[in-house]
């Protein structure tokens, strides 16, 4: 059969691809060399199909039933096959979509002068009439006119019939391919579906190599025809929530719910109906980490992830234990275990082996976070940080994305717009890491380090000379020294730079202070991420150390700390706004709706010490005592009388004036900011509460309140 009459019978669905089989994941080189090799005409090995009166299912449409028993499958050869159907025909085959095509071939062009084929290049092919794309040689060949061609191209070295029929013997030579036959090799009839995966994979080896994820899927569809259309639409609904997993990570995590194992091999004989049964508690429990880990880990995306090998054991406790964490005591100790796992590498190397003995771990006790930290011990020898594990270490590194986790934690803010880094930017959440000390002035004559030393580059790119910023403001601060320009986010954004863990000592932010600097952020950088790991820690029953105000002001706003100037006085108006009183119900409704937090009020966003003095004058009483009363009123009707017993109101004495204190303690139940117009709610989000609409504050209630 000839290469022509092969995509015909494809286009007509006499040929077929199962639903077993990958997607198209030819680079673009390997097309390209299929059809060098063609041209050159090498040999390109054969086609394996297997005509069966019992088809599997096939990608992207049915087998007619008049059809059966005559339609060839395709199991090897559909990379190549797919390949000459997009440049022969210009077209994608029926059994892919648009978006299965991750490496298009179509801009492959062919030069009339030597027979070389290349991808487009707009300063080599335009204006140079020899260079034609393949698919047009193909599809438009009655339009190629080599003599007109070949006069462009004349010179006084050749004639232009030479040339002209050298044109023309090229482009013959190219449309012979579709005419040459192709060597077929039929599996008989008689195999069995899992005869025909083992030939599958036995004949891939040779060419693209299946790797053991692809062959564990291949026996999955093999059972459950619709397990991969399955796995790829919930992989487009978890990148909507900015989770960018992969086939390869389903595949794993089905194969440790289904049988708590990490080996893909394990899951080559599971019958349909367990897969079936299993695949419904994964995408149950993604969902449900999707919605958990942004809040209770500060884990927006899978961007914040060194591998997300990581959740496997996590899928695989909950599938094993209820579906979802009941004990805030284990949910804490599984994120010190996650953030552990996350900045060690747990399974960087012997990713296999790690995950099968970490999942027999959890298969043996309902409490297997601790003895899992162990085993990190016992691989690295610690899990605190040290400041000089950040010496000489890039954004490659996975400190760098924990450093990242952290700072988003503390609230941390864009230093030019305000812009929470917490929350999305753009499509595709990303965040710029940006040099605080410009490279552009680390290697310059003043800077004194050389682009062309080895340790110089390590000490510029050091994640401790990196902030994380939103693009366009990275952008426009290009060569800016810091001693510029941290002075002026400090006044605009008080606490943005405490917040990103900066030193705030204006001496180091001279260039001659570059590594005292980086020496001191460092230290800033460990403290911050051991003393997270050390929070999660304290069990549930233990309180924290209660901090001074003057120690909370010294800390800045946070996810878990805020200040609000007065209760009701406006001070831009000078009078009193009642609509202030309503601002700290919300404040205060985040917090119970989050994990709790503490509300200074007297306390401008600079950390200034403002006092109550106006509020208490715009009561026309001169008592604190009616202050603290006619709060506690404002949050009885705002919120519930119901939820009064997680606040906790005192006025004390800073500096000869008095501040409201408000601790709260994460709610039991969802809470409500009630007026006279309806209700809302409100989460924290950096260091601010905002209320969500009825679809995400739906999402956020059943992640954090499960019956």
């Amino acid at each position: 059969m000839t290469i022509r009459e092969l995509l015909d019978d494809i286009a007509k669905l006499d040929i077929v691809l199962p639903e077993f089989q990958r997607e198209y994941v030819w680079q673009r080189e390997q097309a390209k060399q299929l059809m060098v090799s063609l041209f050159k005409a090498y040999p390109t090995g054969s086609l394996l199909f297997w005509k069966t009166a019992n088809p599997p299912d096939i990608k992207n449409s049915t087998i007619s039933p008049d059809k059966i028993g005559t339609t060839e499958v395709i199991l090897d050869g559909q990379q190549r096959l797919t390949t000459l159907y997009l440049l022969i025909k210009g077209e994608i085959p029926p059994y892919y979509r648009e978006s299965d095509i991750e490496n298009d071939p179509r801009n492959l062009y062919f030069n009339l002068e030597d027979g070389d084929f290349q991808y487009y290049q707009s300063t080599r092919m335009d204006n140079n009439p020899t260079w034609l794309p393949v698919t047009d040689c193909f599809a438009s060949r009655s339009e190629i006119n080599p003599i007109e061609i070949a006069q462009f191209k004349s010179d006084d070295r050749e004639t232009l019939g030479d040339r002209a029929n050298r044109y023309y013997s090229n482009l013959n030579r190219l449309h012979s391919i579709e005419n040459r036959p192709y060597p077929i090799q039929m599996v008989p009839a008689s195999a069995t579906i899992d005869d025909a995966i083992n030939v599958f994979d036995r004949v891939n080896s040779l060419g693209t190599k299946l790797t053991d994820a692809d062959l564990a899927l291949a026996h999955i569809t093999g059972k459950w025809p619709q397990a991969r259309r399955e796995m790829k639409r919930k992989l487009d609904n978890l990148a909507a929530k900015r989770f960018q997993f992969d086939l390869t990570f389903l595949v794993r995590s089905l194969t440790g719910v289904v049988l708590n194992r990490a080996l893909f091999e394990a899951i080559h004989e599971t019958p349909k109906h367990e897969l079936e049964e299993g695949w419904r508690k994964l995408a149950k429990i993604l969902d449900y980490l999707v919605s958990l880990l942004p809040g209770r880990a500060w884990i927006h995306s899978t961007d914040d992830l060194n591998s997300t090998n990581v959740l496997v054991p996590v899928v695989v406790y909950l599938a094993r234990y209820g579906m979802e964490f009941h004990d805030d005591v284990q949910l804490r100790r599984c994120i010190h275990w996650l953030y552990a796992a996350n900045m060690w590498a747990r399974y960087t190397g012997q990713t296999d082996q790690r995950l099968d003995h970490d999942l027999t771990v959890i298969q043996r006790t309902q409490h297997p976070w601790d003895e899992l930290v162990g085993a990190i011990i016992d691989q690295r020898g610690r899990i605190e940080v040290k400041a000089s594990d950040f010496e000489g270490r890039a954004i490659q590194h996975p400190l760098y994305r924990m450093s990242y986790v952290i700072i988003k934690g503390l609230g941390a803010v864009d230093w030019f717009n305000g812009a929470s880094l917490a929350d999305p930017h753009g499509r595709s959440y990303q965040i710029h890491s940006h040099h605080i000390f410009p490279t552009s002035l680390l290697y310059s004559r003043e800077g004194g380090y050389s682009s062309e030393n080895h340790l110089h580059k390590k000490l510029v790119n050091e994640i401790a000379n990196r902030a994380f910023l939103t693009g366009d403001t990275n952008l426009s601060l290009s060569n800016s020294e810091p001693i510029e320009y941290l002075g002026q986010v400090q006044g605009q954004y008080p606490g943005a730079l405490k917040n990103q863990l900066v030193p705030l000592d204006p001496s180091l932010w001279h260039l001659e202070r570059y590594e005292e600097f980086l020496a001191e952020r460092r230290h800033l950088l460990a403290e911050a991420i051991n003393a997270r790991m050390a929070y999660l820690l304290v069990p549930q029953e233990e309180e924290p150390e209660v901090l001074s105000i003057p120690d909370l002001v010294e800390l800045g706003e946070s996810i878990t700390l805020e200040f609000k100037s007065s209760i009701r006085w406006d001070l831009r108006q000078n009078q009193v706004n009642k609509a202030l009183e309503k601002v700290i119900a919300k404040s205060v409704a985040g917090f119970l709706n989050a994990e709790g937090g503490t509300l200074l009020i007297g306390v401008a966003d600079d950390g200034t010490i403002l006092g109550l003095d106006d509020d208490v004058r715009s009561l026309g009483r001169s008592d604190l005592d009616g202050l603290q009363q006619h709060l506690v009123q404002i949050l009885d009707n705002a919120l519930g009388t119901e939820f009064m017993q997680y606040l906790h109101v005192v006025l004390e004495r800073v500096d000869d004036r008095h501040v409201c204190r408000i601790d709260v303690k994460q709610s039991a139940q969802p809470v409500y900011v009630k007026d006279g117009h309806g209700s809302e709610f409100y989460v924290r989000v950096g260091n601010t509460s905002r209320p969500l609409d009825i679809e995400k504050a739906h999402e956020y209630i059943s992640m954090h309140w499960q019956a």
